[in-house]
């Protein structure tokens, strides 16, 4: 099994050699579920301050958040993601980066969305990231995840590289445990698609 040193290559590497696919399938608001679309968008609705997309791939979900009036930055691990995002939104901000290691002050983001950006973080690190997103999200501020939900954490074959399904509530107390509260869960399935949740959680004051 990859270590906590070796897996953000993986998968940065994995990424990076199906961009192009990837970004033809799911690199554009068209391939989003409408339920998601609305959550997403009530949830930026809360919120106050700049937000960060974290995982932001080819930059879709940056261009909706800063569409919706916030002060957003997406940033991902796949230089050609970011590449991507740059001519696509040329006047929106991304960089290259790790989710784990945010340039951001403690405390000065108002939100941050994770969706599914998450899903390949082995479960025994999965703290490691939550308590970065809690350093730079103030107190009170937005937490929305968006990963693949399933009766027990278990790893599967992604079709770039090896993911993880989370029960709700297990990823819930990883939450609890990292300074989050959190506030409203979501479930979906449907024939031919993984089973989706997501989470919305607040910084604890």
């Amino acid at each position: 099994m990859p270590s906590a040193q070796t897996r953000p290559t993986i998968v940065r590497d994995a990424y990076a050699e199906r961009s192009r696919e990837y970004t033809e399938l799911f690199g554009s608001m068209e391939s989003v579920h409408p339920s998601d679309r609305v959550l997403v968008g009530s949830w930026a609705e809360s919120l106050t301050g700049p937000v960060l997309d974290a995982g932001c791939g080819p930059g879709q979900w940056t261009d909706a958040l800063a569409s919706a009036g916030l002060t957003a930055r997406g940033i991902d691990l796949v230089p050609e993601f970011v590449e991507r995002a740059r001519r696509e939104y040329p006047h929106r901000d991304f960089v290259v980066g790790s989710v784990d290691d945010l340039d951001a002050a403690d405390g000065s983001l108002g939100g941050i969305l994770a969706w599914y950006s998450l899903i390949h973080n082995d479960p025994r690190d999965i703290r490691v990231t939550l308590a970065e997103f809690a350093r730079v999200i103030r107190p009170g501020g937005g937490l929305l995840i968006g990963f693949f939900e399933g009766a027990r954490i278990e790893p599967f074959d992604h079709a770039v590289t090896t993911a993880y399904r989370w029960p709700v509530a297990e990823l819930g107390r990883e939450l609890d445990a990292t300074g989050f509260e959190v506030v409203e869960t979501h479930t979906r399935t449907a024939a031919g698609a993984r089973p989706h949740g997501a989470i919305v959680a607040r910084r604890a004051l």
